[in-house]
């Protein structure tokens, strides 16, 4: 394994994520806490961290500063999240809505809209893993990509 591997992202085009560092070829080991950081949810989530991805798998190691978060969207890839600090509301199509903290493994679907917001009371960080169907960027439901969540109240209204 070279350090470059370790503290640089993949060339572009190499990962389905841009900005994502690429696992294989001598790149092994990575100290997540110290990668790079990426936008995860640019247009509609204030996630941020470093993200890795393998041949068939993506990582990362996420943030969500207090009270953000992502509005409802969905992506074509099922998703794993695991709380490591903090709490999130948790809204996930068809399920009602629950507040979890830390040791809490939560199941996305793939394609349906859910949604993550960071309690006001401090940041959130949490380990998320991805299939490689699509990056780790999905799609607001309502398509505008209008930026991320900032208040409390975001599960969709019937």
């Amino acid at each position: 394994m070279t350090a470059a591997a370790d503290t640089n992202p993949a060339p572009a085009g190499t990962t389905k994520t841009a900005g994502a560092f690429k696992a294989g070829d001598g790149a092994y080991l990575f100290d997540l806490a110290n990668l790079d950081k990426i936008d995860a949810g640019t247009g509609y989530s204030s996630a941020h961290g470093s993200v890795v991805e393998g041949e068939r798998i993506q990582v990362g190691l996420i943030n969500k500063a207090r009270g953000t978060g992502a509005r409802p969207h969905s992506h074509p890839n099922e998703q794993w999240n695991y709380v490591i600090k903090g709490q999130l509301r948790v809204f996930i199509e068809g399920e009602e809505e629950r507040i979890v903290g830390p040791g809490t493994l939560i199941y996305f679907p793939a394609n349906k809209v859910h949604s993550t917001v960071a309690l006001p009371d401090e940041d959130v960080v949490f380990f998320v893993v991805k299939d490689l169907s699509h990056g780790i960027i999905g799609m607001a439901a309502d398509g505008s990509m209008a930026g991320p969540h900032y208040d409390e109240g975001f599960a969709p209204k019937a």
